[in-house]
């Protein structure tokens, strides 16, 4: 009898060794990937944190004055969890699906595809918190964040790589070749990282993109680790994380149904 691909999930953990696996082969190139995960968002920090904020000053944010720096630093770390998650679960991922047949030879184990992808994701999550981790740690060193509060921020960035995680294998599940992912980055995350109060305030967008920008996954991770850095608790944080939650399971039904229905072909 033919099963629907858009059935339950049914996981277990055997996802473990698979994702054990990933970080075993990552291990050898765990220096060079960290520099080059973390070498462009510290550019982007200092190129318009110290360059564009020596022009801007301070901005207002809730009625609080900030320094640029700070409002983009704040910015710029969760859109590192956004495309080091990103990055890792298309090229990443597609290379062992597709190129090397990783995950043909791993299911002639008894480990089923739905694990197979449950420990993708998982691994594309780590991989964003090990990134921003770094830059976490760059930002402290160089004294552009005091607050305790950015603590918190931790388990919201690793929130938010996984729910990029989970889109991204939607774009991994339907690529046909590597440059399918560019219609994800330039159509998806580009603009998302514009309209999401990375680099400026929301409030100086159209009122009908900021209604749409509302609801966009990067604008709810901004809104929720701004404000901590800021030594600040989020307004509406309840809403903010259900709408992270809500993308990242509705988006890994999708691509498990998608990359199912891919091998069933």
């Amino acid at each position: 009898m033919h099963r629907s691909p858009f059935r339950a999930p049914r996981l277990t953990s055997r996802w473990w060794p698979v994702f054990l696996r990933n970080m075993l082969v990552w291990r050898k190139l765990a220096i060079p990937s960290l520099i080059g995960n973390i070498a462009e968002p510290l550019i982007w920090l200092v190129a318009f944190g110290y360059g564009m904020g020596a022009l801007v000053g301070e901005l207002r944010v809730g009625g609080t004055a900030v320094p640029y720096i700070v409002f983009l630093a704040s910015g710029s770390i969760c859109m590192s969890a956004m495309n080091a998650a990103s990055f890792e679960a298309l090229y990443s991922a597609f290379s062992r699906m597709h190129v090397q047949k990783t995950w043909d030879g791993i299911m002639n184990a008894p480990v089923s595809l739905d694990d197979i992808v449950l420990a993708e994701m998982l691994w594309a999550a780590f991989k964003a918190i090990f990134t921003v981790t770094a830059i976490l740690l760059v930002m402290l060193v160089l004294g552009i964040v005091h607050s305790p509060k950015v603590l918190v921020a931790w388990p919201v960035l690793l929130a938010a790589g996984i729910t990029f995680s989970c889109i991204a294998l939607i774009f991994n599940a339907l690529a046909k070749g590597y440059d399918f992912f560019t219609y994800y980055f330039t159509l998806f995350l580009t603009p998302m990282m514009f309209l999401s109060g990375v680099f400026f305030p929301r409030e100086q967008l159209p009122l009908a993109v900021r209604v749409v920008s509302d609801w966009l996954p990067l604008t709810s991770a901004v809104e929720l680790v701004r404000p901590l850095f800021l030594d600040q608790w989020p307004a509406d944080a309840a809403r903010h994380l259900l709408v992270l939650a809500g993308y990242a399971v509705v988006s890994f039904w999708l691509a498990l149904a998608f990359t199912r229905r891919r091998f069933a072909a």
